[in-house]
């Protein structure tokens, strides 16, 4: 008779798994929050770099609520999904006057916090206090579907309730903690999306998925939507000490909160007054996740004479100062203060 789903994972974990990334030295619920928020849809290498100099400058939850949102957004520029970031900063602030500065050890209490989900919980909740709890990130979403041969798209509800209730009915009686890292570190280096390494699985007796080769087709992906194609032209405005012109976004939607360069549809249309002899140049192609960006830059001058007030949503700054730009912006600007 084979162990336990959870046996096998554990024992290739003890051999196998990751255990020195920078969050688990120490292990902390605070550190824990941190890096599974940065995990969402992005790599641990990227990871790395981001999360070592959040938290020099956040060291503690403390610290965290009485930054400034820009503060937060500016350690943020690079890593996408900004909303990610101010939702950080929220539950800190929440966390801080509400749960005396410290993460709450309750499902329901961290799932109510902006930005945290019931896997993120759950994460937290095994991982940083040790409790007993189940997650479904993406990487277990797959070995689950996998082993258990789920059908469909793991976004519709129905397969989600599924898996949710393997995901329960696997978590261990002990090393909740180790039991949880075990299990995405399974889905990110053995059970990968593609051409994964079945012959290295500690649970490949029993999969369903390897036992009737459908391991391409387990999960189902996500359905095709058509993706969408934007065209804007953004203002490369430089007045005569060589500063930017910056507008902060809207707090919500693409980049939201942070500052970017002004934006319009037409070149024929400056966004101020401001702008003269505009330079069109070569369009900088963005992807997002759900459609393409062409970015047209266009270079223009600011005359001496004319100046913009400072503002909560418009202000100058020297190339070298930026404050926290997304990562498409801050190039454009560097290609164009290039001598």
């Amino acid at each position: 008779m084979l162990p336990t789903f959870a046996d096998r994972l554990l024992a290739w974990f003890d051999l196998h798994g990751r255990k020195h990334l920078p969050w688990q030295q120490p292990r902390t619920p605070y550190r824990v929050w941190i890096s599974e928020i940065m995990l969402q849809q992005t790599q641990v290498p990227v990871v790395i770099d981001y999360f070592e100099r959040f938290m020099r400058r956040f060291p503690s939850i403390e610290q965290l609520a009485a930054a400034e949102v820009d503060e937060v957004l500016a350690l943020w520029a690079g890593l996408g999904y900004y909303a990610r970031g101010r939702n950080l900063h929220k539950a800190a602030v929440v966390i801080r006057d509400v749960h005396g500065g410290a993460l709450p050890a309750d499902l329901d209490a961290l799932s109510s916090l902006p930005g945290i989900g019931r896997s993120t919980a759950g994460a937290i909740l095994s991982m940083g206090f040790d409790q007993r709890a189940a997650i479904l990130d993406g990487n277990v979403k797959r070995v689950l579907a996998r082993h258990a041969g789920v059908e469909g798209w793991p976004g519709r509800s129905a397969v989600s309730r599924q898996l949710w209730s393997l995901a329960e009915a696997r978590v261990p009686d002990s090393r909740f903690a180790d039991y949880t890292q075990a299990a995405m570190d399974l889905g990110a280096t053995l059970c990968r999306r593609h051409q994964p390494a079945c012959h290295a699985c500690p649970v490949r007796q029993d999969c369903v998925a390897r036992r009737d080769q459908r391991t391409d087709e387990i999960p189902a992906p996500k359905p095709k939507a058509r993706r969408q194609r934007r065209r804007s032209h953004v203002w490369l405005i430089r007045n005569h000490l060589g500063q930017y012109l910056l507008h902060r976004r809207p707090p919500t939607g693409i980049w939201g909160g942070l500052w970017s360069l002004p934006e319009t549809d037409q070149l024929e249309t400056p966004p101020v007054a401001l702008a003269q002899s505009p330079q069109a140049g070569p369009p900088l192609i963005h992807e997002l996740s759900h459609f393409t960006w062409e970015l047209c830059p266009v270079s223009a001058h600011a005359p001496v004479s004319l100046s913009i007030a400072d503002s909560d949503n418009a202000a100058w700054y020297a190339p070298d100062d930026l404050p926290g730009v997304p990562a498409p912006i801050r190039r454009l600007i560097e290609q164009d203060h290039q001598p």
